[in-house]
């Protein structure tokens, strides 16, 4: 399924698509001087604390290695693919939920806003769903992307004790308390974990399904 041509193709747009995303809110972001950080470099550094940007880069690199026919299925690409999948999903969903609107933008930054946060997650699950590929996932495979959100939780709260920032409202353990942030953490970790679990069996039974379909359309051998 990775060298199959409807799959690269795919993934070549998709990759693009979430590269001009974030290239878009690279400038945005080096433009706008309202935040706490005074320059270009320590804004764009800032960037790469939210968990958008990071499961956006991840869907820019294992689609661009899909489309380029380099993935392999190894651990670290099966890793990365999970969290790349169930990171832009989880991206979406809590944009829609909790995010969506509590900030007025417009421009560049509305157009970089709306491809990383609507966009790319459509059309990664759109298609994962369609064109692969297959048989990536194993559940060692799950139990090893989880490193990624709790990694990412870590930082967020160590760095934010430390400077005061806080990329979304519900890890704001200075608005909340460690109490309440505690809670908002252990609810995410359980969301993502059943949310990977999920993705590993909706994958086994596409892979499954796929193999039979292989199969039946194999010709049969003539009875003579």
């Amino acid at each position: 399924m990775y060298g199959s041509k409807l799959t690269r193709v795919s993934f070549a747009v998709i990759a693009v698509v979430a590269l001009t995303g974030l290239v878009s809110q690279v400038i945005a972001t080096a433009g706008d001087t309202t935040g706490q950080y005074r320059t270009a470099g320590a804004r764009i550094a800032n960037m790469f604390c939210f968990f958008t940007i990071d499961s956006n880069l991840l869907v820019a690199v294992t689609s661009l290695l899909v489309a380029l026919g380099a993935a392999r299925v190894t651990g670290p690409f099966r890793v990365f693919w999970l969290d790349a999948l169930a990171g832009i999903i989880v991206t979406g969903v809590v944009y829609q939920v909790a995010l969506s609107g509590l900030y007025e933008l417009n421009g560049l930054s509305l157009f970089a806003d709306t491809m990383l946060h609507k966009v790319t997650p459509i059309l990664f699950v759109l298609g994962w769903l369609l064109a692969g590929p297959r048989g990536a996932l194993t559940w060692p495979t799950v139990w090893w992307s989880l490193i990624y959100p709790a990694a990412w939780l870590a930082f967020t709260l160590v760095r934010g004790a430390f400077t005061g920032f806080y990329p979304y409202p519900f890890v704001d353990a200075g608005a909340l308390g460690y109490g309440r942030v505690t809670l908002n953490c252990v609810v995410i970790g359980v969301l993502f974990t059943a949310l990977a679990a999920g993705l590993f069996l909706a994958d086994r039974a596409f892979h499954r399904r796929a193999l039979r379909r292989t199969a039946t359309a194999e010709p049969q051998p003539e009875v003579v």
